[in-house]
């Protein structure tokens, strides 16, 4: 808790004052993260929209989401219910997109639509993390042009 007051800018006793146990801020971390992601979920709409439009608006706004909480609260969220259920129901909503994307044709029929998620999470966590100075638009540009595309020349 002290690390995390004095990131940011306050005094340990602050942190405390608003969060009695260091369980209730991980709680708060979580469903800040969580709402965040819901709303570029939304905002993606991805049964309405061409799947490379919804495909591009995910990306272009999950990134800032990773780079603002760069946590990776998936094995701790196990121990709040709360947020581990809308986790795993924002993924599901993430896996019926990616079962579209492969059903309209976006997708080689020979990839299983989990490893294409894989994929995709995987690409969104590079580009958010390792390239930080790419901007959200261009991210997104280059990681759905390689997730529709590939890297292979032809």
């Amino acid at each position: 808790m002290s690390a995390i007051a004095g990131e940011a800018g306050v005094d340990r006793t602050t942190v405390h004052r608003r969060f009695a146990t260091r369980e209730a801020l991980l709680s708060a971390v979580f469903q800040a993260k969580l709402d965040s992601a819901e709303r570029v979920l939304d905002e993606a709409r991805l049964v309405e929209a061409p799947v490379a439009v919804a495909l591009h608006r995910y990306v272009e706004g999950i990134i800032p989401v990773s780079r603002e909480w760069p946590v990776d609260t998936r094995r701790m969220m196990q121990k709040d219910p709360d947020a581990d259920r809308r986790r795993h129901e924002q993924s599901a909503r993430l896996d019926a997109f990616v079962q579209r994307a492969a059903d309209e044709g976006y997708l080689r029929p020979d990839v299983p639509p989990a490893w294409a998620r894989a994929v995709l999470d995987q690409l969104v966590e590079s580009m958010a993390h390792r390239f930080p100075d790419v901007a959200p638009p261009q991210a997104a540009d280059l990681v759905v042009d390689t997730f529709l595309n590939g890297l292979g020349a032809a």
